[in-house]
């Protein structure tokens, strides 16, 4: 029979790793450094760190977040824990992971404090350590669901954008391309956009039209959800 005291349970050390997507206009990446330190120096991994005992699993995220890479107020959401006994050889560790959503373009000059870390396309991205690719997958998974039932933008695209744009940021998060009238079609019905006056004249001598998230009705739909399969 089992004792139910606090001293007959066994101490396990408690992570948080964060999986850290930013989009830079074309493609989206994930933020990745170069282990300093042992086991596995050398290789690249996820950003994370431990829980301290006056601190609750946000909390510790948010310090591990900003401690690291210098960026604050990012949008991160706790998506799975990983428990396998043996999944860190060092020490029995249970990680509690996030994804975060950043606009990399925004944040670039934030990554102060991390002179390891790199950007990597997800298509292009190095082998992990431990079971952090399979965070990575899981992350992205649970990106693709949330894409298709809540508004994803604020996030990763600059205030003012273009409808290719955003296209490009769904397509690279579900992995396939659009049909570029029925994306406009859909997002539009949405009622989440601002079309501006402005144009972007870079990508070509007619230019497009630049838009905006109306906030308040994208904040609506972000608690209302909605069905974007597309």
């Amino acid at each position: 029979m089992e004792l139910n005291d606090y001293s007959s349970g066994d101490k396990v050390l408690l992570a948080v790793d964060c999986i850290i997507f930013g989009f830079d206009e074309e493609d989206l990446k994930i933020l990745l450094v170069k282990r300093n330190f042992e086991p596995e120096l050398g290789k690249w991994s996820l950003i994370g760190g431990f829980l301290r005992k006056e601190e609750n699993l946000d909390q510790a995220a948010i310090r591990i977040l900003h401690h690291l890479t210098g960026l604050h107020n990012i949008y991160m959401e706790q998506f799975y824990a990983y428990s396998k006994v043996d999944r860190d050889p060092l020490e029995r560790t249970v990680s509690v992971a996030y994804y975060a959503l950043i606009d990399i373009a925004a944040h670039h000059e934030d990554l102060v404090n991390l002179d390891t870390a790199h950007w990597f396309c997800l298509k292009n991205a190095p082998n992990l350590i431990f079971d952090h690719d399979d965070m990575v997958k899981k992350a992205m998974a649970t990106l693709q669901r949330r894409a298709q039932n809540k508004p994803i933008g604020f996030e990763l695209l600059p205030e003012k954008f273009t409808m290719r744009q955003l296209q490009k940021l769904y397509e690279s998060i579900l992995n396939k391309n659009l049909d570029k009238r029925n994306f406009i079609s859909k997002v539009i019905s949405l009622g989440i956009l601002e079309k501006l006056d402005e144009k972007d004249m870079t990508m070509s001598k007619k230019g497009a039209y630049l838009y905006q998230f109306d906030q308040e009705k994208y904040n609506r739909k972000v608690e209302e959800g909605f069905n974007f399969k597309i």
